[in-house]
């Protein structure tokens, strides 16, 4: 049925089924393709800007005529999943001062392959943006928004429950075919339903037997000796036998840790597993040996446990935990033959480390920094990755400051570049004004700090040998709250991430000036503005929230359907006000001021109440007033499809414009966000006295 003579009511909830349809797609995209192609995880952002250039692409398109995009979704499917499995084996590139948990490559293949994955998933949002493009030409303005933002945002809910649950690449493959049908009534589904077949094969057939999904990582297991083997379920007997495996758990492709007992006389003297076991006890036991009490230990990225382990072996009376992947916890439980997670001494937190030291008493005689994940962003809205507010000045010291007048605080770390060994020691003494002492064991080091000005370190220890640093460290960039960017060498953006960047833009800005052409103006501008303003906005807030409460996938989930629900509020605001005002703009830029302004350091001072009424009541007013702003000025567009779109392909340069963080640091992005209202603003005020119409 043509949308011209199809019943308004029917209109909305294929609205509300479009965005629906491609909220969640696109979350399940940017969760899945890491599992695929490894490094797309320190990129997952890009993910995000694709689908936004799709998107706005897309809606742009709504007022051509020809065949609707949506008819070749299938088609289009199968294209992205096709280019994800040709690029499953590239090896991507990064210059010397960007780390990896990876081998490098060579940066023109990483490029290229970037830019093929990005142009195939922007390829596949075109269709759902054309089609809510035709949605918005078909409906009243902001009820239709409305319905947009109530999609969206069960979108986000439902993929957030779809992703505790049981995250699964073929059932949210299966459940968009299934959406997709339910949006084409009538049209001939014999074609399409074979297409979405054969790629669900694909993609079973691709996947491997017995992955495990968190809601972090993709995770494998597989013995030690039989790396190309997954295993689902643990030897019989595993706690009692003797020489029991050693596990290896991978995340997205990657070896992230074992899981075994570290206890060296369950294995046979002179066994290869007997000779790793051995190494990795004297490591994990290291810290705790080298403390001078046995009460409390506390655990930082517990992982599978061998720090636990070393803990209770050395006669600690009570440990705590931290891991932020609950599934990592879960897996430790079957597969490790110490069985760690099962000690009445030991509390599992399952929680981000700074949020824990942010609530922790203090009095711990250990606090160690395990080897906590890199393998990963915190949220496809930023470039920083999980760990990135636990490795900074900030909250080294917060560590610090909970140990007793006798504790040590220990931090180990794989050193893989060679400006990560003076960049630690500056971090770490920096956080407690202390010079820290070092042991080397092969190419990791650990860093210890004992608060008792008297403790005398041992020149080695089992088989760490305590180093020097050759000269004074040259000034180096100390990772902080405000640049949380420990595997940066420096303040900068990476040559790989400009390479990248600049090819992904450009065929972005090539794409618009085609589709748009003479018809671009001020109007596009404005919204582009708006857009850029709000995904940066929105960024900040999950920053913000992430440092305040935890870099959880819950905490990202609920701040992103916090931003929508206001979003919300802010259209049923502007449905009820009559024109748009120039005053709108006041309250935006007094509320962008007055975050810029109130250092998020003075914020982390408050108590839990006074951080979560700042996040609920302050964080989001500029949020609020910049939606006024847009529906109020969305509602006297001509032609809202292509203000829709051009607010969208904003929206991805505001994105591209959060990699100058690395650069300047997270705090500085607030001026250009107020640079792009401001700019919105003067552009709305440049149309409007031209005559030319929004």
């Amino acid at each position: 049925m043509p949308m011209a003579t199809t019943p308004a009511g029917r209109l909305k909830w294929q609205m509300f089924a479009t965005s629906f349809t491609a909220l969640f797609l696109e979350m399940m995209v940017i969760r899945w393709v890491p599992s695929v192609v490894h490094l797309i995880a320190f990129y997952a952002n890009l993910m995000l800007l694709s689908s936004f250039l799709g998107l706005g692409a897309g809606a742009m398109l709504a007022r051509r005529k020809g065949r609707p995009l949506f008819d070749f979704f299938p088609f289009l499917m199968a294209l992205e999943i096709g280019v994800m499995l040709l690029c499953r084996n590239v090896v991507f590139g990064a210059s010397t001062s960007t780390f990896y948990m990876a081998d490098p490559g060579a940066i023109t293949a990483h490029s290229l392959s970037l830019l093929a994955i990005f142009s195939a998933n922007a390829l596949l949002f075109a269709p759902l943006g054309q089609r809510m493009g035709f949605l918005f030409e078909a409906l009243p303005r902001l009820p239709a928004y409305s319905w947009d933002l109530v999609g969206s945002l069960a979108g986000t809910l439902c993929f957030g429950a779809f992703s505790l649950m049981h995250f699964s690449p073929v059932l949210g493959l299966l459940g968009i075919a299934i959406l997709y049908f339910f949006m084409s009534p009538g049209r001939r589904w014999l074609v399409d339903a074979a297409i979405f077949a054969a790629v669900l094969a694909v993609v079973q057939e691709s996947s491997e037997r017995g992955a495990i999904w968190s809601p972090y990582h993709y995770i494998t297991v597989t013995r030690a000796e039989t790396p190309k083997v997954l295993e689902s379920a643990p030897a019989p007997g595993l706690l009692t036998m003797t020489d029991p495996p050693v596990y290896s758990v991978s995340v997205n492709q990657v070896y992230y840790h074992y899981d075994l007992s570290i206890d060296p006389a369950r294995y046979s003297p002179g066994t290869p597993r007997a000779r790793l076991v051995e190494g990795l006890s004297e490591y994990f036991r290291f810290p705790f040996a080298l403390a001078t009490g046995r009460g409390r230990a506390l655990v930082l990225g517990a992982g599978g446990g061998g720090d636990v382990q070393g803990a209770l072996a050395s006669g600690f009376r009570h440990v705590d935990a931290v891991e932020i992947d609950p599934m990592v916890v879960r897996i430790s439980r079957k597969f490790s033959a110490g069985a760690p997670y099962s000690d009445p001494r030991v509390s599992i937190h399952v929680d981000d480390a700074r949020s824990f030291l942010a609530n922790a008493k203090p009095g711990y005689d250990v606090v160690v920094f395990g080897l906590l994940d890199s393998h990963a962003l915190f949220s496809s809205m930023n470039n920083v990755r999980l760990d990135g507010y636990v490795y900074t000045v900030e909250g080294v010291r917060r560590a610090y400051e909970l140990l007793d007048d006798k504790g040590m605080l220990s931090l180990g770390f794989y050193i893989e570049k060679d400006w990560l060994l003076p960049k630690l020691y500056e971090l770490v003494r920096e956080a407690t004004g202390q010079k820290p002492f070092m042991y080397i064991l092969n190419k990791t080091v650990v860093f210890c700090v004992p608060k008792d000005p008297a403790f005398r370190a041992p020149a080695k220890l089992f088989q760490l040998q305590r180093v020097v640093l050759d000269a004074a460290p040259a000034s180096v960039d100390v990772p902080t709250d405000d640049w949380p960017y420990l595997y940066l060498e420096y303040r900068s953006v990476p040559p790989d991430y400009l390479v990248a960047i600049g090819v992904l833009l450009a065929v972005s800005v090539l794409s618009l000036g085609i589709l748009r052409g003479a018809s671009f103006g001020l109007g596009d501008m404005h919204f582009g503005l708006i857009g850029m303003g709000f995904l940066m906005l929105e960024t900040k807030s999950i920053t913000d929230c992430s440092l305040y409460f935890g870099a959880t996938w819950l905490v990202t989930t609920i701040v992103v359907a916090g931003v929508l629900l206001m979003v919300l509020a802010a259209n049923l605001v502007a449905e009820r006000v009559r024109a748009f005002s120039w005053w709108m703009y006041a309250p935006l830029l007094v509320a962008l001021a007055g975050l810029f302004v109130v250092p998020r350091e003075y914020v982390l001072g408050f108590d839990y109440a006074g951080r979560l009424a700042w996040a609920l009541l302050v964080v989001p007013l500029p949020i609020l007033f910049a939606g006024i702003i847009f529906s109020t000025t969305f509602r006297e567009t001509s032609s809202p499809s292509a203000v829709f779109g051009a607010n969208l392909v904003g929206a991805m340069v505001g994105g591209f414009c959060e990699y100058l963080g690395m650069a300047i640091g997270n705090h500085r992005l607030s001026l250009l966000v107020m640079s792009a209202y401001l700019g919105s603003m003067l552009l709305l005020a440049a149309s409007r006295r031209l005559g030319r119409p929004i």
